[in-house]
């Protein structure tokens, strides 16, 4: 509380969700003199502006000049460690500070209540069941329920193999913080995930977890932003974004599947949801825990480096028992040019149908197919907005690119050679699987699983229901059907293309493939039924196929562990990206130049390119990027920012900075 002795300050600083780097000096109101944290309502750049007040001004602004804040809002301050995560986000990301609040609240919709809002809370009761745990669960969960007892800062990695019954672990540690009247977040990379686990968080704790996520309505989202903020709401489930609201209270972290790649941000403000738990964590002094069956190099590292705790549960609860892995080597099968499911699977299929189980086919490609060529000419059809070819969707009968929505109807000539009725469809896509499954087993009840099939957690739900119904035979879906669903009767998981995430350049292209199919492998064989797995594959040889097949995920860790050092990668060393961006590509080309002719003259800073993006021109605007590499020890943020403050670029490009890049694309 502060001195009600004290002198009120003559001006306060408030810093506004707007992209700025700075906060503005005002006037305290005549009636009251908020105090730091407080929510405020102040005339900026000829509008009102809600902002949240930071600290005292700074006295850089004449008096005559000053502006006084209109009113203090009616919403609980932002706690001190909130404003200082805003910071820390913001000097790390090289992003300012106010584009970093704009998470926090957004705008004055969320912080104002209104008379019809009258919503309790639900109650979460940490008792409400205690399930019963194995003896490796309840070691789990004694190491996870100490953490948050503690009230300090600690990170441990929750280590399961698939099955193992990781969420009912770090359920315990979430009731050990509920019955201390704390807070507890549960962070998810999808909210596609949040309908499978809030059934069983209501089991559990008897009510709903709040949730946090993009596909809350207006006036659910500012309830819920008021009930957290408040402190009311003890219990909250969310996407990324979840991670900077106000929490008066908050005692735990918890990132489920925090190997995903959707936990980064590639837009607006870059970060990675798992690195900033851990910040927020550190900055709260409370337990940060991080939970995967296929945890991220980065993690895996820091626990053996003893910076993480390791926690472990190597057995599948129950009588459950990992799936058998086969390779079913591609070259070995002549497959008609429109069929893509090979002999030993397809009679895999038939037979799981005989014995009325269920199958799961899994192929990381949306739509119909990748590409479409003229067979006159070989034209194809590409994006006129970015460098990526156009993926047929037969269900909507068009053509659509997956990185900028632009979409179109399939032309009647060929743009290039004027031929009629030559176009073909090249490579499979989830809906052309789909296809060929009706075709050659059409007594089986089929069912596509995509992200632009299911866009919201409903719809989710209501495939997980008919799964659970037995109303599906075949499941055909791409890597959203890998994110921790349980289907008890699914017993058959076959991959179209296991070798499809190993093309490219990215540096983590072996650690992803190797992660995505052990976390579908893990989708078979969860009750009592066992479990198989084929990866239809044109390299049997390569290590995450012989990986997969031993079932040794240690060893091929060590050995991508041991590549990243030698080739000064992450972990061991740091990465940023800088990428320009622009509308004309010889403006863009120049600049990205003059930015690697001012870069830093360090022996221990190496500065790659400048080369185009791998899509060199994605939304209308052309990309060309450089790639820093520098010892871990090396303050990277700091030398980027001096570095940059030295070159002025064009207003009309825009400069993107991306601090642990996570996409190379």
């Amino acid at each position: 509380m502060s001195d009600p002795c004290a002198i009120p300050p003559k001006t306060l600083s408030v810093l506004v969700p707007a992209p700025l780097g700075d906060t503005y000096d005002y006037r305290p109101p005549d009636e009251e003199t908020p105090g730091i944290g407080a929510f405020v309502e102040v005339p900026f750049g000829g509008r009102t502006m809600v902002g949240i007040v930071w600290g005292e001004g700074k006295g850089d602004v004449p008096e005559s000049k000053l502006k006084t804040i209109l009113r203090v809002l009616p919403a609980p301050p932002a706690p001190d460690v909130t404003r200082a995560f805003v910071d820390w986000v913001s000097a790390y990301t090289l992003t300012p500070k106010g584009a970093v609040l704009k998470m926090l609240f957004g705008n004055a919709k969320l912080i104002e209540a209104k008379k019809k809002d009258s919503c309790a809370c639900p109650i979460v009761d940490p008792d409400f069941y205690r399930p019963e745990l194995s003896a490796d669960q309840k070691k789990a969960a004694d190491t996870l329920t100490e953490a948050v007892r503690s009230h300090k800062y600690s990170a441990i990695l929750l280590d399961g193999v698939t099955g193992s019954g990781k969420t009912e672990v770090f359920c315990e540690a979430i009731a050990e913080c509920l019955r201390q009247g704390r807070q507890a977040l549960v962070m998810l990379p999808e909210i596609a995930m949040t309908a499978a686990l809030i059934d069983r968080f209501a089991a559990r704790f008897g009510a709903r977890p709040l949730e946090w996520h993009s596909g809350l309505g207006d006036r659910q989202r500012r309830l819920n932003w008021r009930a957290i903020a408040s402190g009311e709401a003890k219990f909250v489930l969310g996407a990324r974004s979840a991670l900077f609201l106000p929490y008066p209270n908050l005692g735990v972290i918890v990132v489920d599947e925090e190997h995903e790649a959707a936990y980064k941000q590639e837009e607006g403000v870059i970060y990675h949801g798992r690195d900033m738990a851990v910040v927020r964590a550190h900055l709260g002094n409370i337990a940060v825990i991080l939970s995967s069956a296929t945890p991220s190099l980065e993690t895996l590292c820091n626990a053996q480096q003893g910076k993480y705790s390791h926690v472990r549960l190597p057995r599948r609860y129950g009588a459950a028992q990992m799936p058998k892995i086969e390779l079913v080597d591609m070259r070995k099968h002549d497959l008609p040019a429109t069929e893509f499911i090979a002999p030993p699977l397809f009679e895999a299929l038939k037979q799981t149908l005989e014995t009325q189980r269920q199958s799961m086919l899994f192929l990381n490609r949306r739509g119909y197919a990748p590409l479409t060529l003229c067979r006159a000419c070989g034209h194809r059809l590409q994006c006129p907005r970015c460098t990526a070819w156009l993926t047929e969707h037969k269900q909507s009968g068009r053509l659509h690119c997956h990185h900028c929505d632009y979409s179109m109807r399939l032309p009647e000539k060929c743009p290039s050679c004027e031929a009629e009725g030559r176009f073909a469809a090249c490579g499979p896509g989830v809906e052309r699987i789909a296809e060929e499954v009706k075709k050659r087993l059409p007594q089986a009840r089929c069912a596509v699983m995509a992200s632009d099939t299911l866009d919201d957690p409903k719809a989710a739900q209501t495939l997980v229901d008919r799964m659970a119904s037995r109303d599906i035979d075949i499941l055909i879906g791409t890597q959203i059907m890998a994110k921790g669903y349980h289907f008890p009767l699914l017993t058959l998981v076959g991959v179209i293309d296991a070798d499809l995430g190993l093309a490219g350049g990215d540096p983590r292209a072996s650690e992803r493939t190797f992660q995505l199919l052990q976390q579908i492998a893990g989708r078979s064989g969860r009750a009592e039924d066992a479990g198989r797995v084929l990866l239809q594959t044109t390299s049997p040889d390569h290590p995450v196929m012989k990986a997969m097949v031993k079932g040794d995920r240690d060893a091929f860790m060590r050995a991508e562990l041991a590549e990243r050092e030698a080739y000064r990668l992450p972990p061991f060393w740091r990465l940023a990206s800088l990428t320009v961006s622009g509308i004309d590509s010889a403006q863009v080309i120049r600049a990205t130049q003059i930015l690697a002719d001012a870069a830093p003259k360090d022996s221990n800073i190496r500065v790659l390119g400048p080369a185009p993006a791998a899509y060199a021109r994605l939304r209308g605007k052309y990309r060309h990027r450089l790639l820093v590499q520098a010892p871990r020890l090396v303050n990277l943020s700091s030398v980027i920012r001096q570095w940059t403050s030295t070159v002025n670029l064009p207003r009309n490009l825009r400069l993107h900075i991306d601090i642990d890049p996570y996409s190379f694309m």
